[in-house]
């Protein structure tokens, strides 16, 4: 009996390798610090990451059963360049917004995010 197996080497889309679909290093170890500090305080318990061909988002949780708190998103074609960054509630609605994600990340309040949610749930 012959075996009708083929090895397939090197079989990448170039197109996919050209642009980029996720996070880049330094972008996911910005993120992965301030949830680990988020964590430590108690703020925050559980994260997911969605991935589309538009953008790839980090969903915060406060506990796993329920919706995303927060989602610190990355657009891959912004219309603008102060929305390649942003950060969005549960409803999709953006709450802050920018060029660049460390400035966006370092500079926001996340405790008055926090009242904002809660006013938004009752």
């Amino acid at each position: 009996m012959k075996n009708n197996l083929q090895l397939v080497i090197n079989n990448l889309d170039k197109k996919k390798l050209d642009e980029n679909h996720f996070f880049e290093k330094i972008e996911l170890k910005i993120i992965l610090d301030l949830y680990a500090k988020m964590v430590s305080e108690g703020s925050w318990k559980d994260y997911g990451l969605n991935i589309s061909s538009k953008q790839v988002s980090f969903s915060v949780f406060k506990n796993s059963a329920e919706n995303a708190m927060y989602k610190i998103c990355k657009n891959f074609k912004p219309k603008n360049k102060n929305l390649k960054y942003l950060i969005t509630d549960t409803n999709g609605k953006i709450l802050k917004n920018s060029s660049e994600l460390n400035a966006l990340l370092k500079y926001t309040n996340w405790k008055n995010f926090k009242i904002n949610l809660s006013s938004l749930t009752k």
